[in-house]
């Protein structure tokens, strides 16, 4: 007996939509029904548009019929981050400042996925303006992890990657500016990918931070990780950022990985990346994928690269000079959240930005300002935001030396499994410490992919295995992604979410 429709990776959906076994309306009203039975709990989603989902999907069913689908994934739903600008639906980035905006236009990743007919099943929960690494920080309330819904999903792109393991969606978009796609990955049992800076388009998406935000795809499987960055990425004139050359196929990548043969590939352990700090269950989940990549036909080495015990430091230097340039913008004199300041009849423009701002950001949000604020003020600039770029700089060569000897570098995703909810709310030092292992690729520009290593034996829990790759060799991560899931599907005897518990009062 065939899988239920909402369990089955995107490439299957899209072999059933081809063979006529299923039709796009009838999947997309399966995720419909299925969000409406388990996101109360779950809470991935801020907004669902079944109508549009719908209309869209009767669309893709007459290509369909009249036998020209606008391409392979036509008619497989998908969820968006509500960071990226979907034009007549609200696009909030988790902040009440935010509340209620409709862009007049799509991002150019959003205009693709409709371009190639995915039915967009709704926007889901982030941490506001995409700072943290729980979606805890979300002004309309956290989203839960279906493993345990007393636990985190992971952020800021919680809610996508909650969406995909509660199987309320088969695709989902999420950004990734210090690991905001990958965390989530690691302890959501998913796959989340990183792809090269430049590689997938950021025109659309509301900024935190320009130079290390990035657009990628959120899945279950790694095929269908490139099936997505192949389908939203290439260059984009309308971004400044993107870069003209095109990557080698993904796709080829993964289905090659898959055939489970890495013989001559080389691999780096980054030494820098495990030890002290890291759960015991996450090490022995990491070293066991390890073993398979061995065994695979890889040869694995150690690798240093010291600059990364620095990376944590210089992103929380960057990051938040990047957030204060970038937030002046919401000032509420354009669009968004406008308060009149109590007892003052006639404010000036500043008054009323300053009690706009003051209501609409929330805490984390207004702590990121105020460091990024300091850091690039007078006599602090080179102090601050100048040493960290040059710290930056060595964390690239550290990643130029390291793959000088390797192919590919690996590492666990994040340092632990989910935390309850609450547990670090009140510690920022804390939660920052979950972005350890992500953060140097973002700082450098490389693809990094989270694929599910199995479950830590001291908590029961998802572990995440990161693999790094040269800036333009996504292909590499995506080789090996499908490799090690390949081997490690065949010890589980299907995929890692099949272990999952049920969510309470739904059927899994």
């Amino acid at each position: 007996m065939s899988a239920p429709l909402i369990r089955r990776s995107a490439a299957e959906l899209a072999d059933a939509l081809a063979s006529g076994e299923t039709t796009s309306v009838a999947l997309t009203q399966a995720h419909l029904d299925r969000i409406a039975e388990v996101d109360g709990p779950v809470h991935a989603f801020l907004h669902v548009d079944a109508e549009g989902a719908l209309a869209a999907a009767e669309a893709s069913d007459a290509r369909r019929a009249a036998g020209s689908p606008a391409s392979a994934l036509d008619g497989v739903p998908i969820a968006v981050k509500d960071v990226l600008a979907t034009e007549g639906l609200p696009t909030t980035c988790g902040s009440r400042i935010l509340e209620g905006w409709i862009p007049p236009y799509d991002a150019t990743v959003v205009a693709r996925l409709k371009a190639a007919g995915l039915p967009i099943l709704g926007k889901t929960n982030m941490d506001e303006f995409a700072m943290g690494s729980s979606t805890e920080h979300s002004a309309y309330g956290p989203t839960r992890n279906p493993w345990d819904l007393e636990r985190i999903p992971g952020g800021s792109g919680g809610g996508s990657a909650a969406a995909l393991a509660a199987f309320e969606a088969p695709l989902a978009l999420g950004t990734d500016t210090g690991g905001s796609i990958r965390q989530p990955g690691a302890v959501t049992g998913t796959v989340g990918v990183k792809p090269t800076y430049g590689a997938v388009s950021r025109y659309g998406l509301v900024a935190m931070a320009n130079s290390l935000d990035q657009v990628g795809p959120v899945t279950r499987t790694v095929l269908d990780a490139a099936l997505l960055q192949e389908l939203v990425g290439g260059h984009d004139p309308l971004d400044s950022t993107s870069i003209a050359d095109p990557l080698p196929s993904l796709v080829d990548a993964a289905r090659q990985g898959a055939g489970g043969d890495l013989a001559g590939l080389r691999v780096g352990v980054i030494r820098e990346l495990s030890g002290e700090g890291y759960q015991d269950g996450v090490l022995a989940r990491f070293q066991h994928g390890v073993d398979l990549l061995v065994a695979a036909g890889a040869e694995v080495v150690e690798v240093s690269c010291p600059s990364f015990v620095h990376a944590l430091a210089t992103y929380y230097l960057i990051m938040p000079c990047e957030v204060s340039s970038n937030l002046a913008k919401f000032d509420a004199m354009r669009y968004g959240l406008r308060v009149q300041p109590e007892g003052i009849a006639s404010p000036s423009a500043e008054e009323v930005m300053r009690a706009s701002r003051d209501a609409g950001f929330g805490d984390e949000v207004k702590r990121r300002i105020v460091l990024g604020t300091y850091a690039l003020s007078s006599g602090y600039y080179d102090a601050y935001y100048g040493t960290a770029q040059r710290v930056r700089t060595l964390i690239k060569g550290d990643f130029d030396a390291a793959f000088g000897q390797v192919d590919v570098l690996v590492s666990p995703t994040s340092p632990t499994t989910a935390f309850k909810l609450g547990e670090k709310l009140d510690d920022p030092l804390a939660m920052y410490l979950n972005d350890l292992a992500t953060i140097p690729a973002n700082l450098a520009g490389v693809p990094g992919l989270s694929l599910p290593a199995g479950l830590a034996d001291d908590t029961g829990l998802p572990v995440g295995f990161q693999v790094l790759a040269p800036v333009m060799a996504d292909d590499r991560v995506y080789r090996v992604g499908a490799a090690l899931e390949a081997a490690l599907e065949s010890e589980w005897g299907g995929p890692l979410l099949a272990q999952a518990p049920a969510l309470e009062g739904a059927a899994r």
